[in-house]
């Protein structure tokens, strides 16, 4: 059976561990960057389940530079840990979407810094135009990183009642070029959307799992106030995934994912004054420990029924 140190998951600690020799942070910073979801470009309402700060509750104050934030984030952080390196991870809203030299100027000032060992990049596959993915092929030639794109779900039905705003083909196409200059790809899904079944859910990775991405985050639905999804919710009640249905869910996820792919995350943070729903989701720990525990009991782990398939 496979195991990663402790867990029967491929964890990012886990992969982090074996390639820098140590614990690596990751210090969430705010570019500065707006969305075309959100300026008009697409959209003015942005999706539907992210709030005012761009899903980046927790990033740096934009009204510093990047490398007043590092040294911000380095301090909240110390008391949980005193000693490591950091990814210098660029979270909220799009962070591709700006001319080159302006980004290329925020990701060198951030890889400069002290201790940082890599960068990370939270965007939109419909925000990569060449010769983004050409600064980002040069830069990945001699610096970790990787590049998180917002897929959530394969299901057109799903994503236009999200507000994604681009389509699969584009997603795609998207995490085919960024392959190609051998760019590490993380993809970010949502478990428990309105209207999807178990199995639609397991369909979206299973695919995601058959494209050859480095990793995911499962993330899982929750309910920010003052959000369009909040106020959808108010008028439209929808089930949302119990803490059993989603450790379950979860282990079923791990189980059809490749070995190889990074889990990131197993579930979703929300900031406890704007969580409006489900409340359980703030136990964090006792939904880590639930799905430890039921992998446990299945004797299983992640891989366990994986089977690869065409993406088609």
């Amino acid at each position: 059976m496979l195991r990663w140190n402790d867990k029967r998951y491929h964890t990012l600690d886990y992969e982090m561990k074996k390639t820098f020799g140590q614990k690596i942070i990751k210090l969430s910073l705010d570019g500065g960057f707006t969305c075309p979801n959100r300026d008009g470009q697409i959209s003015d309402k942005g999706c539907i389940f992210c709030s005012e700060m761009g899903t980046g509750e927790f990033a740096g104050n934009r009204n510093c530079d990047i490398t007043q934030q590092i040294a911000q984030q380095k301090q909240l952080l110390s008391t949980k840990w005193p000693t490591g390196k950091y990814i210098a991870y660029f979270q909220n809203f799009t962070n591709t979407y700006a001319p080159v030299d302006k980004i290329k100027e925020l990701y060198l000032e951030a890889l400069s810094a002290t201790d940082i060992v890599g960068l990370a990049l939270a965007t939109r596959p419909d925000c990569l135009p060449p010769e983004v993915i050409d600064l980002l092929g040069k830069i990945a030639e001699s610096n970790y990183l990787w590049v998180e794109l917002g897929l959530q779900t394969r299901h057109e039905r799903s994503a236009n009642f999200i507000r994604r705003g681009y389509n699969l083909e584009c997603f795609i196409d998207a995490t085919d070029r960024l392959k190609e200059k051998n760019i590490k790809v993380v993809v970010h899904l949502i478990l428990g959307l309105p209207g999807e079944s178990i199995d639609e859910m397991l369909e979206t990775v299973r695919f995601v799992g058959n494209l050859g991405v480095w990793g995911v985050k499962l993330h899982l639905l929750h309910i920010l106030k003052d959000t369009d999804l909040y106020k959808y919710y108010r008028l439209n009640p929808f089930p949302l995934l119990s803490r059993d249905q989603y450790i379950n869910l979860v282990c079923n996820t791990l189980e059809i994912l490749p070995p190889s792919v990074v889990v990131h995350r197993v579930t979703g943070d929300g900031a406890k004054h704007l969580l409006e729903a489900p409340k359980w989701s703030l136990d964090k720990l006792r939904v880590l420990s639930g799905i430890d525990k039921e992998l446990a009991r299945r004797d299983s782990y992640q891989g366990s029924r994986y089977q690869k398939t065409s993406i088609k």
